[in-house]
């Protein structure tokens, strides 16, 4: 299959120019290089399995991501920016949000905002 979900997650989100300004502390996935720089944005792939199937055969497949936006009160007034224009980059790649909860990490004093998007995917003939 040539289809590579996460290749064109990251070269949708680092095309965006407005969100490389308001994100100081990069777009990482699974894991920010440095831990002391806000805000950032961490993702990761929560599903990437066959969806559908017809002849036995799966024809379609899903993936689902979490974009996570972590601010801390210096820089959590860039939260609702920086969560609009990841949730605008996502939709014009076909992702759909279905969840999204705000969170506050009490040992870390750490903003989290978590956005789930999930998308299908048609496989290709071979």
């Amino acid at each position: 299959m040539t289809m590579d979900p996460i290749s064109e997650l990251v070269k949708t989100l680092t095309s965006s120019s407005k969100l490389n300004e308001l994100v100081k502390g990069g777009i990482h996935n699974l894991t920010a290089n440095d831990v002391n720089a806000f805000p950032r944005v961490v993702f990761y792939e929560l599903k990437d399995a066959d969806a559908g199937y017809a002849d036995n055969e799966a024809y379609c497949f899903e993936v689902r991501f979490q974009m996570s936006i972590f601010t801390q009160a210096s820089t959590r007034r860039f939260e609702k920016l920086i969560a609009y224009e990841i949730d605008k980059l996502m939709r014009s790649i076909g992702y759909g949000r279905y969840d999204s909860q705000a969170l506050y990490e009490e040992d870390t004093k750490v903003y989290h905002k978590a956005m789930r998007y999930m998308k299908g995917y048609f496989k290709e003939e071979e």
